[in-house]
């Protein structure tokens, strides 16, 4: 009989036990599992490729009409081969992948995005101001549990502070007008419209979605959001007055507006 040990193992695989054998050898019936609450064992009657049913491997007496000869329990350390992430094969161990949160991922840290506008540094009261922000995804190679891993970062949403307590959160950094094929002071997802002359500092915050892979070629996602923050694009916003005069600055400096 051999009896393997796994831990860990879903309850939802238990719904369909017993299970059907697969492998090299043949299976004289179907396994049979017992679950005791932390660990499963799996039992079934095999018979070595290459061997058939009359004696044990030494030459023995017979287990039985119909039974192959006596697997030997396999001993740990023997022919295994072995992997940090899957576990072991020979002595049957099987490792289940951890769970990760955000807290794990604390020495694992995207770089900062950056954050422009059009017109550079300057806005009008009451016109929009275009903010471009740029972030990129990131992957990052570490160990994480003392185990290899690489960490990747999608950017996911862009939260624009502008400075003077209104805010915007959008799923795109934006772009310049003549990209966006748009006049210049025309609105676009990121812009803002300020409502008084003055200089304000402006802000983006990017949003990460993370995601890990242990080496087995599958992402992971973690739940929650990875945040970085750019800041220190300064706006001086002025205001636009328009007057008829008969003479213009260069002829008149003292005259209206000039």
């Amino acid at each position: 009989m051999l009896l393997v040990s796994l831990a860990l193992v879903s309850t939802a695989w238990l719904a369909a036990a017993p299970q059907d054998c697969d492998d090299v050898g043949s299976w004289s019936a179907t396994c049979q599992t017992v679950n005791t609450g932390s660990s499963i064992e799996i039992g079934a009657d095999y018979t070595a490729p290459g061997t058939s049913g009359g004696g044990s491997g030494s030459g023995g007496g017979d287990r039985g009409p119909g039974r192959g000869p006596q697997v030997d329990q396999p001993v740990a350390g023997a022919d295994e081969e072995c992997n940090p992430v899957v576990g072991c094969r020979g002595n049957y161990e099987v490792w289940m992948l951890p769970e990760v949160t955000l807290a794990d991922l604390a020495s694992f840290t995207p770089a900062r995005p950056s954050i422009a506008g059009e017109p550079d540094g300057v806005a009008v009261v009451g016109m929009p101001a275009n903010f471009v922000a740029a972030a990129t995804e990131q992957q990052i190679a570490g160990e994480l549990f003392d185990l290899p891993v690489v960490v990747r970062f999608t950017p996911t949403q862009y939260v624009f502070h502008y400075g003077d307590g209104s805010s915007r959160t959008t799923t795109t950094g934006g772009a310049t007008w003549p990209a966006l094929g748009q006049a210049q002071f025309t609105a676009t997802a990121t812009s803002h419209a300020y409502g008084a002359r003055g200089t304000y500092g402006a802000a983006v915050t990017v949003r990460y979605a993370a995601s890990v892979d242990f080496g087995t070629g599958a992402w992971r996602n973690v739940p929650g959001f990875v945040e970085a923050t750019a800041g220190g694009y300064s706006v001086r916003v002025v205001e636009v007055r328009t007057a008829l005069v008969d003479r213009t600055c260069l002829e008149d400096p003292g005259g209206p507006g000039c």
